[in-house]
């Protein structure tokens, strides 16, 4: 398996799903070996996931602008298709059956790995890049990369993607035929988040704290949070809001929130590990994912999973998520009204909190506990070791 983000390095979004993916594979019986970048030398030596075995490579060609995305990722590959090569010491002739990679990022070693070997390369991708950007394509390595995924589309031997709205966009924006692409959902421990010592039931009123977490940039939409909560303060007096996570538009989010008048109740709380991340949701009154895109929102999963009743704007992967399940509650994107409109609700009404937290929990446990994405993937493993690689002339 191979990803740009895995933990130490990163550790929520992609990275938290290839970990969590990888680990329980591994449970089910399979060897995984995780192929991986590092930022620090001290990154080379992390302690991997319980029963994976990963190996970290610095990127080793000359430092290279930052700016130059596209370039340093090139550089990437060429680390890593040297690192999985020829495996060395206690990997020594070890030979993969599958090479299955993560998004455009390691798609060149990925594609290279499984022709050494001559194996099948499965690509799961977690969104495109014109998705990312709503469907338009600035010039410049927004197009870079599309043309990159495009690419590797078509180099793949199966794509999978989270959710069926990213299916949709990949099989109908690279013209691929319907049975080339999975969904495969991201997956969660969900004793991970489930609170410890509490009632099945909650028994008192909901706490008037609403929490939000992830990474501040402004697709995440936490600006809309922001003015939703300058609507709820004349209705409800005690009503605050917790906003965790960093980000590039963190200084325009804080203008935003002294704009709207709101900085009494609205705090930007920076980073928070996953032990304080638990802790804010345990005693939130609701979670919040305000996103204008988003292709799955693991949040949203960690949020179910931690019984916090669940609001989520409308779009991508979470609309397919919530949708139906009687779950969570939608809004429409970008709306703050419409949020506002949503915490009253779930707020004030405990009847109909505790109806969404209790299929939330069924939810979690029946479709994305991680043992259940094993499942479907090794499913998915079999049927590409039994068809074989495509030869180059088919692709």
């Amino acid at each position: 398996m191979l990803s740009w983000a895995f933990p130490p390095r990163t550790t929520g979004g992609v990275a938290a799903q290839v970990a969590g993916l990888s680990t329980a594979l591994a449970n089910a019986g399979h060897d995984v070996v995780v192929l991986t970048v590092a930022d620090r030398v001290a990154e080379l030596d992390a302690k991997p996931p319980a029963g994976v075995r990963v190996l970290r490579t610095l990127i080793d060609l000359p430092w290279l602008p930052p700016a130059e995305a596209v370039t340093r990722v090139a550089s990437a590959n060429h680390a890593v298709t040297k690192l999985g090569n020829r495996f060395t010491g206690e990997l020594e002739g070890w030979v993969p059956d599958v090479v299955h990679g993560h998004d455009w990022q390691l798609g060149w070693a990925a594609d290279t790995l499984a022709c050494r070997y001559d194996v099948p390369f499965v690509l799961t991708m977690h969104g495109t890049e014109r998705v990312r950007h709503g469907g338009q394509l600035p010039l410049g390595h927004p197009t870079d990369i599309h043309s990159i995924e495009w690419w590797l589309a078509f180099q793949a031997d199966r794509l999978t993607s989270p959710t069926r709205f990213i299916v949709e966009q990949l099989v109908t924006g690279f013209e691929l035929a319907a049975d080339h692409v999975v969904h495969i959902p991201n997956g969660i421990d969900p004793d991970l988040w489930r609170p410890a010592g509490t009632p099945t039931v909650p028994t008192g009123p909901r706490p008037p704290l609403v929490a939000a977490w992830g990474r501040v940039r402004y697709e995440k939409g936490f600006q809309v949070l922001a003015r939703a909560m300058h609507e709820l303060r004349s209705r409800m007096p005690d009503v605050h809001s917790v906003i965790a996570g960093r980000g590039s538009y963190l200084p325009e989010l804080q203008s935003q929130v002294d704009v709207e008048g709101v900085s009494d109740i609205v705090e930007l709380a920076g980073y928070l590990d996953e032990p304080g991340l638990r802790a804010l949701v345990h005693r939130a009154g609701c979670v919040v994912i305000p996103s204008l895109y988003e292709p799955f929102g693991i949040v949203a999963l960690e949020a179910l999973a931690a019984g916090a009743p669940l609001i989520v704007a409308r779009t991508g992967g979470l609309a397919e998520l919530i949708t139906g399940t009687e779950a969570g509650v939608t809004f429409e994107p970008g709306n703050p009204d419409d949020l506002a409109d949503a915490i009253e609700q779930v707020l004030t009404n405990q009847d109909f909190a505790n109806i969404l937290v209790a299929n939330a929990r069924e939810l979690v446990e029946h479709t994305y506990a991680w043992s259940a994405i094993a499942r479907t993937t090794s499913t998915l493993y079999d049927e590409v070791t039994a068809m074989g690689r495509r030869s180059a002339a088919t692709r």
